[in-house]
């Protein structure tokens, strides 16, 4: 029926859901579900691809829950979804031209950085901040930055797009976290269209991921819009730094 054995099937839908939780509060449902499709027997790249379908729906999931709660106003948002979603196909397009361990490298450090910055910078609340860039150029410069590197690599995204949001946009934190959802979701779907090209996705097993991403992605996205930063902020922490640890792992393990 899948791709993988039953059993198999079950623990990934498993993994899915707790994905699409972390992912619509603080990103890194990536972390979940790649190494668990790794070891179920995918090659790498069906692994990435696998991800980024059962990954779209929990992200357009997240976005439609924030959406309808007043959190983000998707009609302001289409014109940097639109780039991200080009800027993701673009990256998929250039995986395999780009030294991903060089990659490898770089990103613990940053994600180290990212985490220490949000459990020890004072005064994260959801209280919007000074805006240090302006929308237009924050869409030109940043939104392509992080979603052409979703497509080419991926671990860590929804960190990145917190910070810019953070930073740069000087959005609150849940702002930034609904803001980064309807990004992601497009840099997905971009990367997504040029993995299905390409034929590398197990269709069957994707889907029903799917079903499970998008419960989780529900549940988290309403509890990370009752709580707030005080929810977001530490898992966030607990997320990159997890990723980082993975990462810094693998390049050990090599």
């Amino acid at each position: 029926m899948f791709e993988v054995a039953t059993e198999l099937a079950l623990i990934l839908m498993a993994a899915a859901f707790l994905a699409g939780f972390v992912d619509a509060i603080a990103g890194g449902g990536g972390l979940i579900t790649v190494p668990v499709l790794l070891l179920s027997g995918a090659p790498p790249v069906v692994a990435l691809a696998t991800n980024k379908l059962q990954g779209t729906f929990g992200a357009a999931t997240a976005t439609l829950a924030y959406a309808r709660a007043g959190q983000v106003r998707l009609a302001d948002q289409w014109s940097m979804a639109l780039v991200a979603a080009g800027a993701g196909a673009g990256g998929a397009l250039i995986a395999h031209q780009v030294p991903a361990d060089v990659l490898r490298l770089i990103m613990p450090v940053v994600l180290v950085a990212i985490a220490a910055f949000f459990a020890l910078k004072p005064g994260l609340t959801d209280a919007d901040r000074v805006q240090r860039m302006a929308p237009g150029l924050f869409t030109v410069t940043a939104v392509p930055l992080i979603a052409a590197y979703d497509g080419f690599f991926g671990p860590g995204t929804g960190s990145f797009f917190m910070l810019a949001f953070v930073m740069l946009a000087g959005f609150g934190v849940l702002k930034a976290t609904a803001h980064t959802k309807l990004l992601n979701f497009a840099s997905n779907l971009g990367s997504l269209v040029v993995f299905a090209l390409g034929g590398a996705i197990w269709w069957k097993l994707g889907l029903v991921m799917a079903v499970a991403q998008v419960a989780g992605a529900a549940l988290g996205a309403r509890l990370a819009m009752r709580v707030g930063a005080r929810l977001i902020k530490p898992l966030l922490v607990v997320t990159s730094s997890a990723l980082a640890a993975r990462l810094i792992w693998q390049v050990w393990a090599a």
